[in-house]
């Protein structure tokens, strides 16, 4: 049986070595950087030798598992062996419909039988749908990007596999708050992709960017690289997108815009003309649960109290966690969160509420080298705070989605 084998040198190396005592006969060996490259050239050695091979063994990752691998294996009958040391590569091979990734650090034997083996797994699919969590807040930025890339963060780490998507139409910044490129597609290029139904757990984790460690990946959906391009998020084509990342993700947390208007001024006499807020009532509607975000301060709380009432007209019966973002004792008394309770359940008979305090230390210094405040500063009041607020939200979202708290 013919094997190739695309691994780090001495990884090769070895494994090499172990395939052929196993009575495998390993016919090429190429680094895995230079995968991509090679497939480009029809010329290229590697294309010579899956004509020959039956089996190829690779790495999980990003770069090297991609779809043109996966393609040009399915053409020539090439059976795919990947190795993962990370569940977020993991998750790779599984979207890909690969069987279940070895350790790089598996005996030689263990591999050689995977190859022979060639067990399939289902490309994509989940037994249970994953969860959507919308975060919204009111005009005068309250904090709801800030509070998305937390939520998500400190989730990602006891709850699986969490996506991170920024569906805002108006000012788009979860790309610029990590640090992110944002010329990809992202969430506008998954949107297209769903109208046409070609979305799928492999599509999904090619449009997405990892960000996190070895505690916890979040795969992160930018948003918009020009907030004029918002007709490519309509509405359709947004519910279409989260309900994709249903069967992607354990708990997808979108970020989503301030307005939410019906925008009957834009659609004028059309039909089905294009609604710049479709995209957060969309999310909106998809939620299982949301997060409403308000500042702690006079003005904050009045703009929250205003749009409450137009979110819970959109959201219907979904249950919403309130969170007051950045509280301090300076603008609103000697007796912040008393005086915000009152004023909550007084006006808006809310009863529940979250508190993220004031933290400006921890919270520059995480927009200062463009990371969570969760891995910068991961025992600041604000990350224990977010903590809190995130197994509260998980737990109810996950029962409402129809899966079961972990």
């Amino acid at each position: 049986m013919n094997v190739i084998v695309a691994l780090p040198p001495a990884l090769a190396a070895r494994l090499a070595a172990d395939l052929e005592d196993a009575g495998l006969a390993v016919i090429a060996t190429i680094a895995p950087d230079e995968t991509a490259a090679a497939l480009g050239d029809p010329a290229s050695p590697l294309w010579d030798a899956l004509s020959r091979a039956e089996a190829i063994v690779v790495p999980s990752s990003r770069g090297v598992l991609t779809a043109g691998l996966i393609g040009a294996c399915d053409r020539h009958g090439v059976r795919v062996v990947a190795l993962a040391d990370r569940s977020s590569d993991v998750r790779i091979a599984r979207a890909f419909g690969i069987a279940e990734p070895l350790p790089s650090t598996a005996d030689g034997w263990r591999i050689a039988a995977a190859v022979r083996d060639g067990l399939v797994a289902e490309p994509g699919r989940r037994t249970t749908p994953g969860a959507v969590v919308a975060v919204w807040g009111p005009h005068g930025a309250p904090g709801r990007t800030t509070t998305s890339i937390e939520l998500a963060v400190e989730t990602a780490r006891r709850r699986g596999h969490v996506a991170l998507v920024d569906a805002d139409t108006h000012a788009p910044s979860v790309a610029i708050a990590l640090g992110l490129a944002d010329e990809g597609p992202g969430f506008a290029a998954a949107c297209r992709q769903a109208e046409v139904g070609a979305l799928d757990a492999a599509e999904l984790t090619r449009l997405s960017i990892p960000v996190g460690g070895a505690d916890g990946v979040v795969d992160v959906l930018t948003g918009l690289n020009r907030a004029g391009r918002w007709p490519e998020l309509s509405e359709r084509r947004v519910s279409a997108a989260l309900d994709a990342c249903r069967s992607w993700a354990d708990l997808s947390v979108v970020d989503v815009a301030a307005s939410l208007e019906a925008d009957e001024e834009i659609s004028s006499d059309l039909v089905d003309g294009p609604r710049r807020n479709a995209a957060a009532q969309a999310a909106l509607r998809e939620a299982d649960v949301v997060v409403a975000v308000a500042s702690a301060d006079p003005v904050g709380i009045a703009r929250f109290l205003r749009g409450y009432a137009e979110l819970r007209a959109v959201v219907g019966t979904a249950p919403v966690h309130v969170v007051v973002n950045r509280l301090r004792s300076g603008p609103l008394g000697i007796d912040p969160r008393g005086q915000v309770r009152r004023t909550l359940d007084r006006f808006a008979g809310i009863a529940e509420v979250h508190f993220l305090p004031y933290d400006g230390r921890a919270a520059d210094a995480a927009m200062l080298q463009a990371r969570p405040v969760g891995e910068i500063a991961p025992r600041s009041a604000l990350s224990q705070a977010v903590r809190r607020v995130a197994a509260r939200v998980a737990e109810t979202a996950l029962p409402v989605a129809g899966r079961a708290p972990a």
